[in-house]
């Protein structure tokens, strides 16, 4: 894909990048962003030249959040009443990824672009980028948010991030695990292609058989998952 708000690169050696695309919005989140992400991870997944995919944002920055300027558009856009099951379906998609997916963060990755940063098996952040979980300041659950941090984090950590909604920089996120690798801000990108590439030379066997083994310790499939987070009142 090569025209849309999420778009697919395949490189040579096993690796390929899935772009979020409207760098305009600082990749803000929107329905057909969502729908994009969705296609753009599966058609990766099922790429059998594909071993290891760099996520990052166009532009300089990962993603600002929700696109607040459409959602709160009048008229409401085509996609609005169905953006819960769109939403849905880009997570579906990230956790079903059968390829692992290496993270370059940039500048910052804001509530729901969190969540997609979160989503990453492997993460790569800037000094100066930083994550906010900050749903709580303005009345909101976090639920994808909480759903990608239970996979690998504890508790108390969970609490850290979206019970006080601060600003988490890179080097606080790479103290608490959260990212693998912090990097200065001009090298991210380098850092997260350079560790694509290596799991791209791997056989495929067994990086495809790993990949899978994480998933393997969860009762049921993804809906399944993400049901005990977005089902809380």
């Amino acid at each position: 894909m090569t025209d849309a708000a999420v778009t697919t690169r395949i490189h040579d050696n096993g690796w390929a990048e899935l772009i979020l695309n409207r760098p305009d919005r600082k990749n803000a989140i929107n329905g057909p962003l969502g729908e994009a992400l969705a296609a753009g991870a599966a058609e990766l997944s099922n790429n059998e030249a594909v071993n290891a995919i760099v996520f990052r944002g166009a532009g300089g920055a990962f993603c600002s959040g929700l696109d607040l300027k459409e959602f709160n558009a009048d008229p409401a856009p085509d996609w609005h009443a169905d953006f819960q099951s769109i939403w849905r379906g880009a997570h579906r998609a990230l956790f079903q990824c059968s390829k692992p997916i290496v993270g370059a963060l940039e500048r910052y990755a804001i509530n729901g672009g969190a969540a997609l940063a979160l989503a990453c098996d492997v993460l790569v952040v800037g000094k100066n980028a930083f994550v906010q979980v900050g749903e709580i300041q303005i009345g909101m659950a976090a639920p994808y948010n909480l759903a990608w941090m239970s996979l690998r984090h504890s508790e108390s950590i969970m609490a850290r991030v979206a019970l006080l909604g601060e600003r988490l920089s890179g080097e606080t996120l790479a103290e608490l695990g959260l990212a693998q690798y912090c990097v200065p801000d001009d090298a991210v990108l380098a850092r997260a292609e350079q560790l694509a590439q290596q799991i791209g030379g791997y056989p495929a066997s067994g990086v495809g058989r790993i990949k899978a083994g994480l998933r393997a310790r969860l009762d049921g499939d993804a809906d399944a998952w993400f049901d005990r987070f977005t089902g809380v009142d």
